[in-house]
């Protein structure tokens, strides 16, 4: 399930993180360092040391977004965040196509972390940079996403993407993984449509007793499918 959030963060945030990360000379490496043997030969970006301090600053403003924004909630029903990470393309970098890694090490605390869910939030807007678009193919065909900055995409972190060449100006971007409550991804749309329409019934005041059937049944097929 690919699902587009937008304003996960607002204009301030936005500022605070631009101004860290364009400020964080020292901070930037060689994307490679985290790429597996599949994504390493065809990743051409740079990325901000997620032992830094920046990093650890930048990473308190979007965790604590994301433990506000209610839609991300719904749609990923996230068990464990993998620590946010950030990176930029310049003139000529790209990410060719790949499949995220099935597990994370915690940099901190060394748990490991099944990625369900793949993450990209957007922190440059799209007139900032020509190319950039993060191509996803799923059973639906294939998806070009170039967002606004603070709006986010998730997506099943079992499907084939990449990142296209920039032509000009430079895209600065956070990713990261969700281990997820609920494993598979048919079941996590399921759950998501059905509180979608809980929030809709909600606010149009139908019937109580089936709204309270309906809620009650979302979190017992929370209880059957739940991982943990």
């Amino acid at each position: 399930m690919l699902v587009c959030i937008p304003k996960v963060l607002d204009a301030s945030q936005i500022v605070s993180l631009r101004e860290r990360l364009d400020h964080a000379n020292e901070g930037w490496v060689d994307g490679r360092v985290t790429a597996g043997y599949q994504g390493a030969p065809v990743k051409f970006n740079q990325q901000i040391d997620e032992r830094s301090e920046v990093a650890h600053a930048c990473q308190r403003i979007v965790v604590s977004a994301l433990e506000r924004n209610t839609m991300y909630i719904s749609a990923v029903l996230p068990n464990t965040i993998y620590p946010p990470m950030f990176n930029r393309y310049g003139e000529g970098m790209k990410f060719g196509a790949h499949v995220d890694g099935s597990l994370r090490i915690h940099p901190i605390d060394g748990r490991k972390i099944r990625t369900d869910v793949s993450a990209t939030l957007f922190l440059t807007n799209p007139e900032e940079y020509d190319g950039g678009e993060l191509l996803i193919e799923d059973t639906y065909g294939a998806h070009s996403i170039k967002l606004a900055a603070g709006d986010m995409v998730v997506y099943p972190a079992t499907s084939l993407h990449q990142v296209a060449p920039i032509t000009r100006g430079t895209r600065t971007a956070c990713f990261f993984w969700t281990q997820s409550l609920i494993r598979d991804d048919g079941q996590r749309r399921l759950l998501y449509e059905m509180d979608t329409a809980i929030q809709r019934l909600n606010q149009t005041g139908a019937d109580e007793v089936a709204r309270r059937t309906l809620i009650g049944c979302y979190h017992n097929l929370i209880r059957e499918w739940s991982t943990t």
